[in-house]
């Protein structure tokens, strides 16, 4: 498996290539995951298996990522509290149900694409206590951006250089963020906006899925520190439910940083005002599913149905986002409507 991270490593820095040489990297690494530093540098690297990882470098991971057999791109941006080899588990487990729901797709003569998932991995706390940990892993989240900021600008050069019309690279990228990695996702994409304008209107996502955000729920509006993220992306899917108890709490503890951090959060009720969020946004309520998969939180609802092991609802709602580039909402008496309340009722 291949993955990204921003977290300390052992190593230290990535080793510079001798002036002259051809220098492919490939180094044994391993975290130090007493320490949640937000690196500004990432490091590409490669997964042998559980607490055996490599670094290959951003050349390599960029060439092998244009060759894969592969028709798109997931890369998966984790939430809070979560250390590296959690990370990679989650992404195994997603990896899996997302296999699975394109075999299903063959037998029934469906074309469905292949999806690769690639984890952006960020530095969360080790510390005991999950209310210090809360706001240290937001000060990370924030701080990563930096990292991925830099990573997206470098991909971009990357592509400029290695995709041409005799060797184009066709695969579309698409991101599913979860919980506190909305924040990295946000910043990284703030930052792109700030230090790289040129580059601030390209349509360079088809989707992007925004699970249990812990971010306030006005961010996408215009002039909110999310609002960049709609312009570059055909589509942009709010998954929200109700009562994801974790998000209440996120909500309370936010109250005395500032009043707009203090407001609900946007996996909590979706976009505050949907007529203020641009139109390519949809909302999807996760409401009638979302503590049968995970009680008595309700916040890890993206994953597989507990019941049967399969890909749970919201996952094949993306799934039908990314093989389709439409975001599917049942027909009512608004034909543009944007919004969905997702249950076992669809069809999808």
């Amino acid at each position: 498996m291949l993955f990204i991270t921003n977290r300390v490593l052992e190593q230290g820095l990535t080793p510079l290539p001798e002036s002259g040489s051809d220098f492919r990297l490939s180094r044994s690494i391993n975290f130090v995951l007493d320490n949640n530093q937000a690196e500004q540098s990432f490091y590409c690297c490669q997964r042998i298996g559980p607490g055996n990882y490599i670094e290959i470098g951003s050349a390599n991971l960029f060439d092998r990522l244009k060759v894969l057999e592969a028709d798109q791109l997931l890369f998966f941006i984790h939430g809070f509290s979560t250390l590296p080899e959690q990370a990679l588990e989650q992404t195994e487990r997603l990896q899996r149900l997302i296999d699975a729901l394109r075999q299903i797709g063959l037998r029934d003569s469906v074309k469905n694409p292949k999806v690769v998932v690639v984890p952006l991995i960020w530095p969360c706390d080790n510390s005991f206590g999950k209310v210090k940990d809360y706001f240290d892993d937001q000060k990370s989240a924030d701080a990563s951006g930096t990292a991925y900021m830099r990573l997206l600008q470098k991909f971009l050069a990357w592509r400029e250089e290695n995709s041409t019309l005799e060797n184009p690279c066709l695969k579309r990228v698409n991101i599913l963020s979860y919980s506190m990695g909305n924040r990295v996702l946000r910043s990284a994409l703030n930052l792109s906006v700030k230090y790289y304008p040129q580059n601030s209107v390209a349509l360079l996502f088809r989707n992007v899925f925004m699970a249990a955000a812990d971010v306030a729920n006005e961010s996408l509006e215009p002039g909110n520190e999310g609002s960049m993220i709609p312009p570059m992306s055909r589509n942009v899917v709010v998954y929200h439910a109700a009562d994801d108890l974790a998000l209440r709490a996120s909500k309370v503890a936010n109250v005395n940083v500032s009043s707009a951090a203090g407001s609900r959060r946007l996996g909590h009720t979706g976009p505050g005002k949907m007529d203020k969020v641009p139109r390519n946004v949809y909302a999807i309520d996760c409401d009638d599913f979302n503590n049968q998969y995970d009680s008595p939180l309700g916040h890890t609802y993206f994953l597989e149905d507990p019941q049967t092991g399969d890909a749970g609802l919201l996952l094949r709602h993306a799934w039908a986002c990314m093989r389709t580039g439409r975001v599917p909402v049942t027909p009512s008496a608004f034909p543009t409507s944007r919004i969905e309340i997702l249950n076992d009722q669809q069809q999808i």
